[in-house]
């Protein structure tokens, strides 16, 4: 069922969610905090948006125009009606369409940043997913690869444009490979944990297209402190339009 909700604590503005199959997470806050935007910024893209979270979060980061990029009709239906509901449509241009597409589109290298919180997990026949249609697309890479999204993000940056994704640990590996191989040159990484002592369940990777190499792998992330709380940074990334995480 669609829900209206506030976004985060920032002041007077909402989002729409299907609190049955679509809810938007920590990995796309975390994510557009981690992103690097600098003030000659003039274009943003977020690919797989969802229902709009990462555009208007950066919206308070950037003056830059952003576009978003989402392929399932009913979630991006929320996405703009939340968009046009804060008035943020005259910076956020929100697109129903399949991500494999925007090589249609003339939009080579035009955008100085690219955002990604893609599918996570890989799908073959036989792959255990979920009944709902709206969760496998967003979970599972059933209509895009990790691949494709790297390939496309090669497309729309310019060169020396800033690439920035969420994804699990468990691919670090081969994102670190793809980016490789469409000249993203990785620059700066961050791992995400639970807690202090858990595993890392999340990383955050930066790259420049055509960069040089100097990578560097930035201290922890701990999301929960040891009474089970929001870490004081964290709680920062969901503050106010006055009080935004650096």
């Amino acid at each position: 069922m669609k829900v209206k909700n506030r976004l985060l604590n920032f002041n007077d503005k909402i989002i729409y969610q299907d609190d049955d199959s679509f809810l938007f997470s920590l990995d796309s806050v975390l994510l557009a905090n981690f992103v690097s935007i600098r003030l000659s910024d003039k274009k943003i893209i977020d690919l797989c948006s969802g229902n709009a979270p990462i555009p208007m979060l950066l919206s308070f980061r950037t003056k830059a125009s952003i576009y978003g990029v989402e392929i399932q009709k009913e979630i991006y239906n929320m996405g703009l009606e939340s968009i046009l509901e804060n008035g943020m449509d005259k910076q956020i241009t929100f697109i129903n369409d399949d991500v494999n597409n925007l090589f249609n589109y003339d939009y080579c290298e035009k955008f100085d940043v690219v955002v990604c919180n893609p599918p996570y997990f890989k799908y073959q026949k036989g792959s255990l997913i979920n009944n709902n249609d709206k969760k496998t697309i967003a979970r599972h890479e059933v209509l895009v690869k990790l691949e494709d999204i790297i390939m496309v993000s090669k497309y729309l940056l310019k060169t020396g444009g800033t690439f920035a994704l969420v994804h699990r640990p468990s691919r670090f590996m081969e994102i670190l490979f793809l980016m490789k191989k469409y000249n993203i040159e990785p620059k700066r990484v961050r791992f995400v944990y639970p807690k202090k002592d858990k595993e890392a369940n999340m990383v955050l990777i930066e790259g420049v297209k055509n960069g040089k190499s100097d990578m560097k792998v930035l201290p922890p992330l701990i999301v929960y402190d040891e009474a089970g709380n929001y870490d004081l940074y964290i709680k920062k990334m969901f503050g106010s339009e006055d009080n935004v995480a650096e």
